[in-house]
């Protein structure tokens, strides 16, 4: 694994919010350095900062001391623009409400960050991946004719449709039941390592961090890499 290039690298990265009595470091000094290729879970309880950490890595917010590098390149250095730009073409979410366009259906839904790139080929692609995801028979349906199953697969298949070099899966079993949140824990470990991306998973659920390859659990402020 230390063979593999440096994906992404947080460097002495600080935090800090305004509250009325002051002010609260949730960050600092925090080091993280991820490889391409990894499944990295990191874990912690409610309210340790996991969601604010993925908005940092993933350039969605700017930190206040430190930072974050992908590929060599420094996220604070760019521009909103570029930065928007770098997450179409190399990064992919997946959150735990699925954030479907209603108003689109399941195909749609998966190739407009495809049309929005420019791809010419978006619309086969995303047929495609909904097959990939067993949702071939479903792709004129649109989000509210889904289960909550459905509806995560299609945000699996959106995700993967870009073939992104980094993968940010937010708590993605948190809306489902048990039986269900299984079998979309198995099809997202099961494409991430046909096409080899990288996987960042956020999670409390300490079953589920078991089936990364690095364990990072945040508190205080700090991470601490697990065995």
């Amino acid at each position: 694994m230390t063979s593999r290039s440096v994906l992404l690298e947080a460097k002495q990265l600080g935090k800090q919010f305004k509250t009325g009595s002051g002010t609260l470091d949730l960050f600092v000094d925090l080091n993280l350095t991820i490889r391409a290729g990894e499944t990295i879970a990191i874990i912690g309880k409610s309210g340790a900062g996991k969601s604010t950490l993925l908005s940092l890595l993933a350039g969605l917010d700017t930190a206040t001391t430190g930072t974050v590098e992908f590929e060599g390149n420094a996220l604070e250095s760019l521009s909103d623009a570029e930065r928007a730009k770098l997450r179409a073409d190399k990064i992919s979410f997946i959150f735990q409400s699925f954030h479907l366009l209603p108003e689109l259906t399941a195909q749609d839904n998966v190739a407009l960050p495809l049309e929005i790139r420019q791809q010419p080929d978006a619309e086969s692609t995303a047929t495609k991946w909904l097959n990939n995801v067993g949702l071939g028979d479903r792709t004129d349906h649109y989000p509210s004719q889904l289960s909550g199953g459905e509806q995560q697969r299609v945000a699996i298949a959106r995700a993967f449709a870009g073939n992104p070099s980094l993968l940010f899966a937010d708590e993605p079993t948190g809306n489902l039941d048990e039986t269900t949140g299984q079998q979309i824990v198995e099809q997202l470990f099961s494409l991430n390592e046909q096409q080899g991306t990288t996987l960042i998973l956020i999670t409390h659920d300490l079953e589920l961090a078991k089936r990364c390859q690095r364990r990072i659990q945040l508190s205080n402020g700090a991470i601490e890499e697990l065995s």
